[in-house]
């Protein structure tokens, strides 16, 4: 499953479909040159896993909702906890014409396992004021077979949202959206989200199909009672549109291609081309309009001959060039002719259509020093001077001038405030030093501090100086500024002992002294 869908517990939203907003009091719209108090200044996670430009306007998809910015990035407004998203994670956003679509899922407990649910889909027409919810397509029992030219194709009925959420949203004139599903395959509508078509794609014993073959297979993902059909081109992750008319879409089995508006598909693979692609399992696509290049994250899947890494074409999919052998990359972002490749290695970028790459040489706030401490990247993306990453530790803009990667980064952190400057905590809470680092937000009342943070364990025996007497505050390390007094200072442990080494399950302490003011403790659980 692609990691960029954020498995979190489920708050049911209630009411009707159509919600005003509770909790974003004030927007900021370009259009009647008005600043209406946008409501914060970060998005309301670390997590992003979307990120779409559209002039000044810059969306994010997290693991907290949807956010966005109207004016590149100095204010937000966040949507995380309000009646249309409730604590909903987005697995993928797009745009068209104007109004903004995000696709919501959630995690649930099924006997003893976690498992992803898609809640549907959200699209506003009013830049967030207002949103439209349509719920998880879903089929009747009773839809079992598609017409399909000369042919009625069986086809697995999905009756339920488990397994079954959106990975990726496309348009194509005059308005019908295509959405890619793990269990629902591919789907569109023209209705605005009121109905949904199952598109039919080859099965994989075939390269291509067209309503005027004689076919006989299944259209579902995995055999079962329905059908003893297994079909990796049905389980689908990935789609765009590079024309009105021409759609490619990334499956398990490849890439498939359509140039009349998904009727017919002709599928791409790592076994039938001479120049092919990596890998047959392809989570991402993207669309580079500046050189007309086609890029996808192909990893590996089952066949011997695969590999992980990046496919991209400049003659529609003919032939592939291949880069990046090894990374499992994530998405795609574009800043003219560059393409920038998000992946568990960095945000790698090529300016030459991938004969090499060049990763920033350290990622740190210009103002405050905050650093995005990870290297897994899962989106990206540019507004004429500024480039965007997403990552699992935060979102960074790139103000950037000189040459590749060369300019002033700007780190956007978000964490709860504190309620007083005597007030500290730590997260995430409980932690894994191999998976993550662990963040000790405090205060410095305002000014500039001298700060000293030590860690002990449960028999308050010393393990760690993260930092000793360390200028902090005014504005270094300050994540966030609520008048001053509360400001909110972030030091990072990676859960090492001073030998360098991980230290073992258990309850350990912290200590921040700030100048000669009283220290202030709080616990820290590590499990791994």
């Amino acid at each position: 499953m692609i990691k960029k869908i954020f498995l979190i517990l489920f708050i049911l939203t209630t009411g009707s479909n159509f919600y005003a907003q509770t909790n974003p009091s004030s927007f900021f719209l370009p259009e009647d040159g008005k600043l209406y108090k946008a409501n914060a200044a970060n998005p309301a996670s670390n997590s992003i896993s979307d990120i779409l430009t559209i002039g000044d306007t810059i969306w994010l998809g997290s693991s907290r909702g949807v956010s966005v910015s109207f004016d590149k990035g100095e204010n937000w407004t966040n949507f995380s906890g309000t009646d249309a998203f409730g604590s909903e994670s987005i697995s993928a956003i797009g745009a068209y014409k104007g109004i903004f679509w995000a696709a919501t899922a959630h995690s649930v407990e099924r006997s003893g396992s976690t498992l992803p649910e898609g809640s549907g889909l959200r699209y506003t027409t009013d830049k967030g004021v207002t949103w439209q919810k349509i719920p998880q397509p879903l089929d009747n029992n009773s839809d079992t077979v598609i017409v399909y030219g000369i042919n009625k194709i069986r086809a697995l009925p999905v009756t339920v949202s488990i397994q079954n959420l959106i990975y990726d949203i496309a348009f194509t004139p005059p308005y019908t959206i295509w959405i890619s599903t793990f269990a629902g395959g591919l789907r569109k509508s023209s209705d605005m989200g009121l109905s949904w078509q199952r598109v039919i794609l080859p099965p994989d014993r075939l390269n291509s199909i067209s309503p005027t073959d004689t076919l006989e297979f299944c259209l579902q993902p995995v055999a079962g009672k329905f059908c003893s059909d297994n079909n990796l081109n049905h389980r689908v992750f990935s789609v765009i549109a590079t024309n009105d008319s021409t759609l490619y879409v990334g499956t398990a089995n490849g890439i498939n291609k359509s140039t009349d508006y998904g009727i017919s598909w002709r599928k791409f693979n790592n076994q039938n081309q001479n120049n092919p692609i990596s890998g047959n399992f392809v989570v991402a696509l993207g669309f580079n309009k500046t050189n007309n290049s086609i890029w996808g994250a192909t990893w590996r899947a089952e066949g011997q001959t695969e590999f992980y890494g990046v496919s991209y074409t400049t003659d529609g999919g003919e032939n592939w060039g291949t880069s990046l052998e090894g990374e499992k990359v994530h998405n795609f972002g574009f800043k003219s002719f560059d393409v920038i490749a998000p992946s568990d290695n960095g945000s790698f970028r090529s300016s030459n259509l991938g004969a090499s790459w060049i990763l920033p040489t350290s990622i740190k706030d210009k103002q405050t020093n905050i650093p995005i401490n990870t290297n897994t990247y899962y989106a990206a993306g540019s507004q004429k001077d500024y480039v965007w990453l997403g990552s699992t530790d935060g979102l960074a803009r790139l103000t950037e001038t000189g040459g590749v990667w060369k300019g002033d980064w700007k780190v956007y952190f978000a964490s709860r405030s504190l309620s007083s400057k005597t007030e500290s905590y730590a997260f995430p809470n409980p932690f894994s030093p191999r998976q993550e680092i662990c963040k000790i937000k405090y205060s410095t009342g305002g000014a500039s501090a001298s700060v000293t943070i030590r860690i002990f364990d449960f028999g308050m025996n010393y393990v760690r100086t993260v930092i000793q007497n360390a200028t902090r505050g005014n504005p270094s390390n300050v994540v966030d500024d609520l008048g001053g007094v509360n400001n909110g200072v972030i030091d990072f442990w990676d859960g090492k002992n001073d030998n360098g080494s991980i230290v073992p399950n258990g309850v350990y302490f912290y200590r921040v002294e700030v100048d000669s003011q009283e220290p202030v403790f709080g616990k820290i659980l590590v499990l791994q």
